[in-house]
């Protein structure tokens, strides 16, 4: 019991202290001198609660880094999703109060730390939680990586937070075309639809530099078998009603959440 729980945690931890110091040197030599040709700006529209997109933040997107590809690229994140915005501004999240909750804090890291050599470790620690489903542990996720919680927690008790998801559902629901599910791909303002895990060889199609990196010229000799392994992707559908089980385990953790919310209003 807490063997299986520590050790998944443990393996969170560990990933992220290693993608974090294999990210800032690569992050560093995106901007540096002399690279020619424009980044290719590559887009996830997504939310935190959603298995597919924490699969892909997990399993398909750290490639970016551990390939090079991270170099050609201007990499976004915008964690919204399929998220509603109703009367008075109010957000409902597709996946419950705690996707509320991770859609926020993560956006708070975006704003807090705009470098994304800080943030997306951070971004990717959560997700791997969420993907092992020990995403109430998100918390342990800002020590093992030098950051200070304290600026997401008044990120988010303070107001920012709820900015930011506003900025975001308008950027989101301004998508042409209109995003269908997510997690939604964009390359240089073209959605990838169905065909999202294959989103390295539309980077390398989409990169006007001279000096691609050495990862584009072996993905082109697997595009097929990509292409037919993206058949079988599941997406989170925007008009999805959430599922029975789903919304027991949000219920339940609820009052944890509320909880959080009090400690930082009161501290």
């Amino acid at each position: 019991m807490e063997n299986r729980s520590a050790a998944r945690l443990r393996d969170a931890i560990w990933t992220c202290s290693w993608l974090i110091l294999l990210a800032s040197p690569l992050a560093a030599a995106a901007v540096g001198p002399g690279r020619e040709g424009g980044k290719v700006e590559l887009a996830l529209y997504y939310e935190t609660l959603c298995p597919y997109c924490s699969n892909f933040v997990v399993n398909h997107l750290f490639k970016v880094f551990d390939s090079g590809l991270i170099s050609i690229l201007d990499l976004k994140l915008v964690p919204y999703g399929n998220a509603r915005i109703g009367a008075n501004d109010t957000v409902t999240c597709q996946h419950g109060p705690w996707e509320c909750l991770l859609n926020t804090v993560e956006a708070c890291a975006i704003d807090v730390w705009p470098d994304l050599s800080e943030h997306f470790p951070l971004i990717y620690c959560i997700e791997k939680l969420v993907y092992s489903h020990d995403y109430a542990q998100w918390e342990s996720c800002f020590e093992p990586l030098g950051l200070d919680s304290k600026l997401v927690s008044d990120c988010y008790a303070g107001g920012r937070g709820k900015e930011l998801e506003l900025e975001y559902a308008a950027e989101t629901n301004a998508l042409q075309p209109p995003h269908q599910y997510v997690p939604w791909v964009v390359v240089d303002g073209k959605p990838l639809y169905d065909d999202y895990v294959n989103f390295m060889s539309y980077i390398c199609e989409a990169y006007s530099g001279t000096a691609k990196p050495e990862a584009c010229s072996k993905l082109s000799l697997n595009r097929v078998q990509l292409r037919e392994a993206r058949k079988s992707l599941p997406v989170c559908y925007l008009k999805e009603k959430m599922s029975s089980p789903a919304f027991k385990v949000v219920r339940s953790a609820v009052e944890s959440m509320m909880g959080w919310t009090k400690m930082l209003l009161d501290a």
